[in-house]
């Protein structure tokens, strides 16, 4: 193995890890053969050539000296010709030897490993050209090469954010650092703003997409084995970046301008070629479609079953030999068609347009009509196999249920038209009757078969029998016999029906006329009752029952007067057989006495009675509304009467229980009150008349209201009642405070303590309540001293105590020195405690009294 020694650079010490590492990682062994390979020929391609497999296609060294002369634009020794091994090493030297005059060590790296296809080596190799001919002349203040690059990424994407380059590997895997790169030299290609670091595969891809379409600078690196490897390639990044560095330098812009003109030259001949072979192959395409959907749309039909069998083979052969060249043709053409666009795309030139009617869309769209004529007709030749099995079945049952048939109905039509029943006796009939009885059972159990001849004549048709006019026509005179059959028979039976029953008919018709006519007579009867019946009502609801009820009435008169005509029609019918026959009959009907006279005259009484019971409806009914209307006017003032009456109870009240303002100022508002209820009394003078109409109406109910004349009353009197004796009251409080010396302050809390024991809120304390009062000041009463108190504060002895006698005692009490202190102390404990519970309550109460 030849080694080669060198001159010692910093860069080189990458070069030592292909000595120390045995083995590459699968994974960055992956990322660099990509890497380099697109390396390789992002230079190769200068000399119009390229390379597919790195250690393979260097082998022979050929292009490994052309690549060497291509990135140093030097001439290297002339290569060995020869197909031998030696031929083949001899090259490889002279490309080391090359690369050992470019001042870089080779460790490890000999011509027979190269040769040999060795991937280590020739990756090691290809990484020792890349370090010395991109990266080595990198330089950035003062610093080169490795250091130099990296210094030059940070610089370049220091103002972007989330872009934080600090290495060759991890710093590159969420694809922002290329973004950047990007957009620092040219921003019209890449909107940065609208990239996200939690989307690494959209960055990568559309850094790569936008270096290969915009910069020339290949795809070296694949986005999925970055963000699937926890530490990318530290080699094929740097190499990748190189060429960001390098493609924004303007290093060797006019090589590359020539190079590209010979692609483009190239790559525009192959474009051409492939767009003849478009048109040409799609030319075929649809020619071949036009002439095959026509016969897949061709659905002649046959009329044998081995016809049909011919015609399903030459489909089988169609789809067997015919199509699948054609579907090759189509995906060929597909895959030409796109790999067109992609060259035109990557060259920026215009996209191919084929010719008219020739587009990729026109050719699917034909060959999508292919594929429903193709279904369609496949469809169309197994219904029509199976259409031709059946029809063979059915053929078959149909002559033998119609032979079968045929044979029964002979002589059965003759035997029907015999005209014995018209000399026969009344036993004779019957017995003939019986017969035709049989005959009829017969030829009932004969009409299923009639039905299925019918049935698969029918089916024939729809199946588009070849024989179907005769089978129709043998159908049809079938069903012509079966039809005249039923005719003759139903005939023959009415004729033996009518001559049998011609006697008997008329005891029928009066036994028929005895039933119907007993019930409508008492039907009649019944109504002359109701319509004669008076009637008392109280409501509108009520005649308009009443009157419903007389028009449902009315509605059934015509249906009645049908009966009374039916009726008298049977009478009719027996006095039209009588004479019509001849028939001796003498009496009248044995089954009842009513005749069609007693009919007709309780049919016109009625008739009379209705028209009278409509005008006596009438009146009670305007009677009724009447009455509604003084309901709802005396309803409407009381609905607003009477809640007036509550809400002033309960502002009074309020009025004396809640100790706003001074004992004056309850008194005026009271007196205010009092004028306001004064100046209402027009509207229960009101309300008192037309309470008064309502009595001469004599109406007892009103369902418009809750409210009664008396209800109104009362509270209108309790209002009186109330406003009176609680201006009394704060008049007599005013005179005690006065004279008593009592301030509003020691009232306020009189009523306070009085209101707590105020339970029932009644606006006086039981006695009870007055007894738990005194022992929550401190008094230890006895049963007598209590007695003695109350006959103080109660003198009528009702059981009760009014706020003025509590005042009244209280004041008297106060009057002592000592127990004046007990007692304020008391009344203000339970005043700051209960005042505002009580204060709550009244208008609650209050509301309770009315």
């Amino acid at each position: 193995m030849d080694h080669y020694d060198g001159e010692t650079n910093d860069y080189r010490q990458q070069e030592d890890d292909w000595d120390r590492d045995l083995l590459l990682d699968p994974a960055w062994e992956k990322q660099q053969r990509k890497t380099f390979t697109a390396w390789c020929n992002s230079h190769l391609r200068k000399a119009g050539t390229q390379i597919e497999n790195i250690e393979e296609d260097f082998r022979d060294g050929l292009k490994l000296m052309l690549l060497l002369e291509v990135i140093s634009g030097e001439r290297l020794a002339k290569p060995e010709r020869g197909k031998m091994r030696v031929h083949k090493i001899s090259n490889v030297n002279k490309a080391l030897n090359f690369i050992t005059r470019k001042g870089v060590k080779l460790v490890s790296i000999g011509a027979e490993e190269i040769v040999d296809g060795n991937a280590k080596m020739t990756l090691g190799m290809i990484w020792t050209i890349i370090l010395r001919f991109a990266i080595q002349d990198i330089s950035v203040e003062e610093t080169s090469a490795k250091e130099g690059l990296l210094l030059w990424c940070q610089r370049k994407t220091a103002p972007y954010k989330n872009v934080n380059i600090q290495n060759f590997h991890i710093s590159w895997k969420d694809g922002l650092g290329f973004c950047a790169l990007i957009h620092r030299h040219r921003p019209e290609l890449i909107d940065y703003s609208k990239l996200r670091k939690d989307d690494p595969m959209t960055n990568l891809n559309t850094a790569f997409d936008v270096a290969e379409r915009y910069l020339d600078i290949p795809r070296m690196l694949d986005a999925e084995d970055i963000v699937g490897t926890a530490r990318p390639d530290e080699k094929a990044i740097m190499t990748y970046v190189s060429s960001f560095y390098h493609a924004f330098s303007g290093a060797q812009k006019a090589e590359t301008a020539a190079n590209r003109i010979c692609k483009v030259l190239a790559v525009n001949q192959d474009n051409e070629k492939l767009m003849e072979d478009y048109e040409r192959l799609a030319s075929d395409l649809l020619e071949w479609i036009r002439r095959t959907i026509p016969w897949l749309e061709n659905r002649a039909t046959e009329n044998t079953m081995a016809a049909m069998q011919q015609k399903l083979e030459d489909f089988r052969d169609y789809r067997r030999m015919h199509k699948p060249p054609k579907v090759q043709e189509k995906c060929q053409l597909e895959i030409n068609f796109n790999t067109l666009q992609t060259k035109l795309r990557l060259s920026n030139r215009p996209a191919f347009m084929p010719s008219e009617g020739k587009m990729v869309s026109d050719i699917s769209n034909a060959w999508s009509g292919l594929e429903g004529a193709e279904k369609g007709y496949e469809e169309w030749l197994l219904n029509e196999i199976r259409r031709l099995e059946r029809l063979d079945h059915l053929a078959g049952k149909f002559r033998q249920k119609a032979t079968i048939h045929e044979g029964w109905t002979t002589g059965k039509e003759d035997m029907l038209q015999q005209k014995d029943f018209e000399t026969a006796s009344l036993s004779e009939i019957k017995a003939l009757l019986k017969k035709h009885e049989a005959f009829e059972s017969d030829l009932a159990a004969h009409q299923d078969r009639v039905e299925q001849i019918a049935a698969i004549a029918q089916e024939l048709n729809e199946l588009d029998y070849y024989d179907s006019p005769r089978v129709n026509a043998r159908c049809q005179h079938i069903c012509d016999l079966w039809d005249t059959l039923g005719a003759l028979t139903q005939k023959r039976n009415e004729a033996l029906q009518r001559t049998e029953k011609l006697l008997e008919t008329i005891d029928q018709l009066y036994l028929e006329f005895a039933k119907r006519a007993a019930p409508f007579n008492n039907w009649m009867e019944g109504a002359m009752e109701d319509l004669q019946d008076t009637f008392i009502v109280h409501t509108i609801e009520e005649i308009q029952g009443l009157t419903a009820a007389h028009e449902q009435f009315k509605a059934t008169l015509p249906e009645a007067d049908k009966e009374r005509q039916a009726i008298l029609g049977i009478h009719n019918e027996i006095s039209k057989i009588v004479q019509t026959y001849h028939v001796n009959m003498a009496g009248s009907n044995p089954y009842t006495t009513i005749t069609p006279q007693t009919i007709n005259a309780k049919w016109e009484k009625v008739r009379q009675l209705v028209p009278q019971r409509d005008q006596a409806l009438v009146e009670e009914h305007t009677r009724q509304q009447d009455n509604e209307r003084l309901r709802k006017q005396f309803a409407g003032q009381a609905n607003v009467i009477g809640p007036w009456i509550q809400t002033k109870m309960e502002e009074i009240g309020r009025i004396s229980i809640e100790m706003h303002g001074t004992l004056e100022t309850q008194l005026t508002q009271l007196r205010q009150y009092e004028k306001n209820i004064i100046n209402y009394k027009p509207k229960i003078d009101q309300l008192e008349g037309d309470h008064q109409l309502i009595q001469e109406a004599l109406i007892f109910d009103n369902k418009h209201t809750n409210y009664t004349m008396e209800h109104i009353r009362v509270g209108w009197e309790q209002l009186l009642t109330t406003i009176a004796r609680t201006i009394n009251e704060i008049e007599n409080q005013i005179l005690t405070r006065d004279a008593k010396g009592i301030s509003q302050e020691q009232m306020n809390e009189f009523r306070a303590s009085f209101n707590h024991f105020d339970r029932k809120r009644t606006g006086m304390m039981d006695a009870d309540d007055f007894k738990t009062c005194l022992i929550s000041m401190g008094y230890n009463l006895s049963e007598a001293e209590f007695a003695r108190i109350m006959s103080i504060v109660d003198p009528n002895r009702l059981g009760v105590v009014t706020f003025q006698a509590f005042i009244d005692f209280m004041s008297r009490e106060a009057a002592d020195t000592d127990t004046a202190d007990q007692v304020m102390a008391s009344f203000k404990v339970l005043a700051g405690d209960k005042v505002g519970n009580d204060a709550r309550r009244v208008s609650r109460v209050d509301g309770e009294r009315l």
